[in-house]
């Protein structure tokens, strides 16, 4: 099975995660439903375990922008990353878990939005659309939404670590090895730092001046 090492770059971006096995196929996203200087205890355990259970990385979401922005750029750094488990609850207001989903099912338009959510601010204008393409690519979402089991989200992890195909709920999990391209280092721009503030008729000026 093929594994690779990780450039020297990698995690290119800080965030609210923890970082686990390299050679992982997994990551886990712990949707994170209250302010981060109050993270839940139930939501930092679900990120202790993933960790613990072998995940590559592991972390919280709260916004369907740079939040989801700096974990696109994270997991198209580490080819050996196959597979995203979303769990926890969705976020009030950012609808961030929506977010996700959509774009691995839809993609982004032509004005950077991802296609197919009702997520308020779901614009990821601060990461190349080639990473975005890739991130949908390289990796297999896994929807865990509402569980909040971390039993459940440890048995996920491990499921995706096996040579063999398991079952595990809906899925049937194995390493497939690493994504057979180069990986993608890329930092978010920051060039929009406020993506909430953007209104719907401003974002044809953004893009037109990224020309």
């Amino acid at each position: 099975m093929l594994k690779v090492k990780p450039p020297a770059e990698y995690p290119p971006e800080e965030g609210h995660y923890a970082r686990g096995n390299d050679y992982s196929p997994v990551a886990v996203v712990v949707l994170l439903n209250a302010p981060y200087e109050k993270i839940p205890p139930e939501v930092e355990r679900l990120v202790k375990v993933s960790v613990e259970a072998g995940a590559a990385l592991a972390g919280t979401l709260q916004t369907a922008n740079i939040g989801l922005e700096k974990i696109i750029a994270n997991v198209v750094a580490n080819p050996n990353i196959r597979y995203m488990i979303l769990c926890g609850t969705e976020v009030e207001g950012h609808k961030s878990g929506e977010a996700v989903k959509a774009l691995f099912q839809n993609g982004i338009d032509n004005r950077r939005v991802i296609k197919g959510t009702s997520a308020p601010t779901s614009y990821l204008f601060n990461i190349p659309v080639e990473a975005i393409e890739r991130f949908r690519k390289q990796v297999r979402l896994l929807d865990l939404m509402t569980v909040a089991d971390p039993e459940q989200v440890k048995k996920a992890v491990r499921s995706c670590f096996q040579e063999t195909p398991t079952e595990f709920r809906n899925y049937t999990l194995s390493d497939p090895g690493a994504y057979p391209e180069p990986p993608i280092c890329c930092k978010i721009t920051w060039r929009i730092k406020k993506p909430e503030l953007i209104e719907e008729w401003e974002i044809e000026n953004i893009l037109e001046e990224e020309k």
